[in-house]
């Protein structure tokens, strides 16, 4: 009777043993950075995965401790069972071998699956009980390099903290890139307050020319009866000059570009870009939701903010043209 239940322990023991060794608990595929950025937006299972990967360490420790101990009992057992030697040899081959048994797809499956349905109570019992598995921590694994990455945040993340790796100027190019679709058009616009305009019916002289040209900028919004919400068109440099050896009669209303187009401040510089390249014009009006005229954003102010450095236009004659208007023009 006493061999009987030994037997069945024997077996129990194998059983329990080769189920703890076949559990692989893993860090999370998500850097800490990822998921905390996801439990800032509620993400319930984000929470759960980093409360995994916090307490890692003490369930290797615990799955360490445990294996050791069905081992000894194995042995004990064994011993108890056959004769000494036979139960010594016995035990030992299992002890050698259940590792590998214990990683056949069978046997894993199975008790990965199981370890999964009581995950939550096992993490319990570990906040439960710091001091205890302080005591018995023995390893702490160290997070798989091989990590996918699951959202733009977290690539940019990563490419500013390149260190050395990625310089400084492709650090740049790399972030505007990633973030171009997202950045509005009112963060790179020129101000309503500080944007050079020219009248409709104004006659384009020889000392408004020079006032034009010492601006710095080479397209300007043409308002009728100086109303900045009332853009009837564009003033190009190029037209100017010509002009300027030409004619000293001749009037804005003339000379501009009547197309005039428009883009919401809200508006994505992606869009802003699209716009540019569909139309092939250089300038938009920016509008603000209702409707009035809020600032101009150039194709330069598009390529600046996705290359990450300044661009001079082919007729500018400074590098940094809103820097020119605001020191001419200061907001208070």
């Amino acid at each position: 009777m006493i061999s009987v239940i030994l037997g069945v322990l024997y077996v129990a023991v194998v059983i329990l043993l080769l189920g703890i060794m076949g559990v692989r608990p893993q860090f999370t595929q998500y850097r800490r950075s990822e998921l905390q950025r996801r439990i800032d937006r509620g993400d319930e299972g984000a929470k759960a995965l980093l409360r995994r990967d916090d307490y890692l360490p003490d369930i290797f420790s615990l799955q360490r401790v445990i294996t050791a101990l069905l081992l000894v009992s194995l042995a004990a057992i064994g011993v108890g069972l056959f004769h000494w030697f036979t139960g010594f040899v016995l035990s030992l081959i299992i002890a050698l071998e259940s590792g590998a048994v214990a990683r056949l797809p069978l046997f894993q499956r199975r008790s990965q699956r199981l370890y999964e349905k009581y995950e939550s109570k096992i993490l319990s019992f570990i906040e439960r009980h710091p001091h205890f598995f302080h005591a018995i921590r023995t390893v702490s694994p160290v997070p798989a390099d091989n990590f996918d990455i699951e959202s733009r945040e977290e690539l940019v993340q990563l490419i500013e903290q390149s260190g050395p790796v990625i310089s400084r100027q492709e650090q740049t190019m790399l972030t505007n890139t990633l973030t171009f679709s997202e950045r509005k058009v009112k963060e790179v616009m020129t101000p309503r307050k500080v944007v050079d305009t020219v009248d409709y019916d104004e006659i384009l002289g020889p000392l408004r020319l020079d006032e034009l040209h010492k601006t710095g900028h080479t397209r300007f919004p043409v308002l009728r009866d100086g109303n900045v919400d009332a853009i009837v068109g564009v003033l190009h440099t190029t037209r100017l000059s010509q002009v300027g050896a030409h004619s000293t009669t001749r009037t804005v209303a003339e000379e501009m570009d009547s197309e005039v187009y428009s883009v919401d401040e809200n508006d994505s510089l992606r869009q802003a870009l699209g716009l540019f390249i569909r139309t092939k014009h250089h300038m938009a009006i920016v509008t603000n939701e209702f409707h009035e005229m809020v600032g101009i954003v150039t194709l330069e102010d598009i390529l600046e903010a996705l290359l990450g450095t300044s661009i001079m236009d082919e007729d500018d004659v400074y590098r940094d043209l809103r820097a020119v208007a605001r020191r001419k023009n200061p907001v208070n």
